[in-house]
């Protein structure tokens, strides 16, 4: 019977099984609520702003709202360690993600009605409170995909979250646009705020995560103080932590500073905003969504560690796509050709190396544990890109910078094949990843 279920695990339906699971379906509607708050403050924002004749350099100042996504690590602790009042007995994550759902429709409408040509200030406050708002929703529904999706389903569910993420914030963008031309900005904002309602209706539906393990009690000091302290305490006792955030450290270096260069690639190109359009946006979103789809089919059928590999080398191999582009200059087929391979390698990649994420967490401390590898997975990247980015693609060209990034990516391939041959991937995983019963993982 084990035998059987698991030859099922591997074929083709049981790989695609997964997607059509309430739990996988469940992640697809989170998802869509923790990408919309992003876009209020991304390109949404840049559009009104610049609509309401705010100056460019004060407009790109707003960036600095996306910071708080990288600082969550600091107060990820508050969800799984403190229970809220009353509403703390329809369960510990089903009553936090109504009090961060309102918090983040509050954040929005309040963001809609402040006004950057009376006061520009309280405008980046607002922008700074949704950051906040949608970084703390972010932990919470993080916590509750983890602890809802079961050990097989880790794969497919990041992916169906993942295409949820690209709907939402794709969907609230163009909502906005659609209804600031009719009826102004404060109205589409609003309108958006509404995005919230997927995940809160998704937990109040499910009810609390069958496999969320800690009841939480009246709270001392001393178990506060364990709230805090205890999901790294946890992590970092666990043999080879250091290596395994190391590779969460480095793995996305050489990829990160690819991706944010390709605009700067496409112009120096002398590429039209058409062509940028067709190709960046259009192939690269449905290139995307494909990645997604194999890689929650590949991890179900090759299994954690060997299709995280294979992403890790398909997101190193992509950038030599963009060395070729540059060596060959201004070519749609090559365009085409090059945000194709590296979207589908991104959406393969993401899909893959969200669920080892996850496997790594604790399921005491979820919502901690992956705010913290998933602030970490960025954050060297994104600091290497706006201090030496430019400064490379100067002195050495494009296709030179894309090779080193390319080479950049090969020390966070080898750690993890190292990782894998040595058991310290096996070793360093959470109760998240710790597989069930396989009769009951089929339920």
């Amino acid at each position: 019977m084990e035998h059987a279920a698991a030859t099922e695990r591997r074929s083709l339906w049981g790989s695609i099984k997964p997607y059509l699971e309430k739990e996988s379906l469940a992640a697809f509607f989170l998802g869509i609520s923790s990408g919309f708050p992003y876009a209020m403050i991304a390109a949404t924002l840049t559009t009104r702003l610049a609509q309401d004749g705010i100056e460019k350099s004060t407009v790109t100042a707003f960036t600095l709202a996306f910071l708080v996504y990288n600082l969550k690590v600091f107060w990820a602790w508050i969800p799984d360690g403190v229970r809220l009042p009353i509403l703390g007995r329809l369960g510990q994550r089903v009553s936090w993600m109504i009090v961060c759902g309102a918090f983040v429709a509050a954040a929005v409408v309040n963001l809609a009605l402040a006004d950057p040509k009376a006061d520009i200030v309280w405008m980046a406050t607002s922008a700074v409170l949704v950051g906040i708002a949608g970084a703390t929703f972010d932990i919470v529904i993080d916590a509750y995909r983890i602890e809802t999706l079961k050990p097989y389903q880790l794969g497919t569910g990041s992916g169906m979250s993942q295409y949820g993420w690209r709907i939402g914030s794709a969907g609230a963008g163009a909502l906005a646009l659609v209804v600031a031309a009719r009826m102004g900005w404060s109205a589409a904002y609003i309108a958006c705020a509404a995005l919230v309602l997927p995940a809160v209706l998704t937990a109040i539906i499910l009810g609390e995560p069958e496999r969320r393990k800690v009841t939480i009690e009246r709270r001392g000091v001393a178990e506060v103080w364990h709230s805090i302290a205890g999901p790294f305490a946890e992590f970092f006792q666990r043999k080879g932590a250091l290596l395994v955030l190391l590779f969460i450290l480095v793995h996305k270096i050489g990829d990160t500073l690819a991706n944010l260069t390709f605009r700067l690639l496409f112009d120096d190109l002398a590429f039209s905003n058409d062509e940028i359009a067709l190709y960046d946006v259009g192939v690269g979103f449905w290139a995307y969504l494909i990645g997604v789809f194999i890689g929650g089919v590949a991890y179900a059928k090759m299994g954690l560690k060997r299709s995280v590999l294979v992403a890790l080398v398909l997101m190193a191999v992509s950038n030599l796509s963009f060395a070729a582009l540059a060596a060959a200059g201004h070519s749609n087929i090559g365009m085409a050709g090059a945000i194709g391979f590296e979207n589908i390698a991104s959406g393969y990649g993401g899909v893959v190396v969200v669920a080892y994420f996850s496997a790594l967490c604790d399921l005491r401390f979820t919502a901690a544990q992956y705010a913290l590898i998933s602030a970490s997975a960025s954050i060297v990247g994104r600091f290497l890109t706006g201090t030496t980015a430019g400064a490379m693609i100067e002195n050495f060209g494009y296709v030179n910078f894309y090779l080193v990034t390319t080479v950049a990516a090969v020390p966070g391939i080898v750690l993890f094949w190292w990782m894998s041959r040595t058991g310290l991937v096996d070793a360093s995983m959470g109760s998240a990843g710790e597989e069930e019963p396989v009769e009951k993982a089929f339920d």
